[in-house]
């Protein structure tokens, strides 16, 4: 036989379920493009590409070579590098 206080307190644990934590979502991390103004003038390599990310806390880098065409979204954990044609870091952006 079932208690017939059972229904009763289930409801009165109801409330409670919405105290459990849940895991959290991971937040991309924010880039932040000035500690990495430094490369400026520095080569284009992969070390230098490992350094912007570092400097910037940024989760993604992209390069961009001279003349190219990048879409408009906004990426708050990118860093986007450009070069120039002799390899040399001209700017360091966030998105």
């Amino acid at each position: 036989m079932i208690d017939p206080r059972l229904p009763l307190l289930a409801a009165a644990l109801l409330p409670l379920a919405a105290c459990v934590s849940t895991p959290m979502q991971r937040v991309p991390e924010e880039c932040a493009a000035e500690p990495a103004q430094t490369l400026i003038g520095q080569r284009a390599t992969s070390e230098t590409g490992a350094r912007a990310l570092r400097l910037t806390g940024a989760q993604t880098l992209r390069w961009g070579p001279p003349g190219a065409v990048f879409t408009m979204d906004y990426r708050t954990d990118r860093v986007s590098v450009m070069y120039d044609a002799g390899m040399v870091i001209t700017a360091v952006r966030c998105g």
